[in-house]
């Protein structure tokens, strides 16, 4: 019998050029494709909720697997992740964990598809802001030595709460959309010791448009731009109005919502957590 299953996965991005299969080069879709082939002994395709870039990591991905298959589905994710970490049996590969990992895989409806059933998004993007750099972040995090304004940032990401067209945030070379109108149900910048974590949360997005709308953010903060600006950049439609793209590295995937109650959940979290750190 047929299974749909729903795989929801983690990963470092640091090593891979992005989420989407391509030939020649190691990507997310590609190394957990061939692993799950070879543990369910039949050749499989994925399909991913969000084609993250080269560098974007993810605290959760989700993907869509069909096909009948002769291991128990909770036994998948062990498998796959002992293959993926390289363990062939044997006490010395204790602990050894790989930079892809599948956090569960549920048995779905046939109509459910991870893309496409999915409401919305919610994205983190973590900037570091200490006045020295660190070797050791620099591939999990933007480092911005110059003091941010976290107060300014706020107020400038006040603004993009809500429907708007945000062309004005997207780079060109992503997949052609019918509109570039998305709805952002909250947006939040919380100072925690030296860091700034920016968590969106929205029923889509366009390319590169978190990390553009975090580029702007950090001009601000760093007084370069006005917080009252933002409506005008969303009005312009034009990219060129917008921010610095800011780098892949400080960007997570952080969740991937399938019910009006899971995104009224995570709205309420930011809120409580802004309160927090009033």
């Amino acid at each position: 019998m047929e299974r749909n299953l729903l795989l929801k996965i983690e990963y470092d991005g640091s090593e891979f050029f992005g989420w989407q299969r391509q030939p020649g080069v190691r990507t997310v879709q590609g190394t957990l494709e061939e692993a799950l082939s070879c543990v369910l002994g039949t050749q499989v395709q994925i399909q991913g909720t969000s084609r993250t870039d080269a560098g974007v990591h993810a605290l959760a991905q989700h993907a869509s697997l069909c096909g009948t298959f002769g291991i128990p589905t909770e036994r998948i994710a062990q498998a796959v992740n002992n293959r993926l970490a390289g363990k062939s049996g044997g006490i010395g590969k204790i602990g050894r964990v790989g930079d892809v990992r599948i956090l569960s895989v549920n048995e779905m409806p046939t109509a459910f598809h991870a893309r496409f059933s999915s409401l919305g998004k919610r994205y983190r993007y973590l900037i570091g802001n200490s006045r020295e750099t660190d070797i050791f972040r620099r591939r999990y995090c933007y480092q911005v030595t110059e003091p941010l304004d976290a107060e300014a940032m706020r107020a400038a990401a006040r603004c993009f709460v809500g429907t708007h067209d945000f062309a004005a945030f997207q780079t060109s070379g992503g997949t052609p959309r019918q509109t570039t109108v998305r709805t952002i149900y909250s947006l939040t910048i919380n100072r925690q010791g030296d860091d700034l974590l920016l968590e969106v949360t929205g029923d889509g997005f366009l390319y590169n448009m978190v990390r553009i709308l975090t580029g702007t953010l950090v001009e601000v903060g760093l007084g370069r731009r006005n917080p009252g600006e933002m409506n005008g950049i969303l009005e312009s439609c034009d990219r060129q109005e917008a921010g610095h793209t800011a780098p892949p590295q400080g960007l997570y995937l952080a969740e991937v919502f399938y019910t009006e109650d899971e995104i009224r959940r995570a709205q309420q979290e930011n809120e409580n957590q802004k309160q927090d750190t009033m």
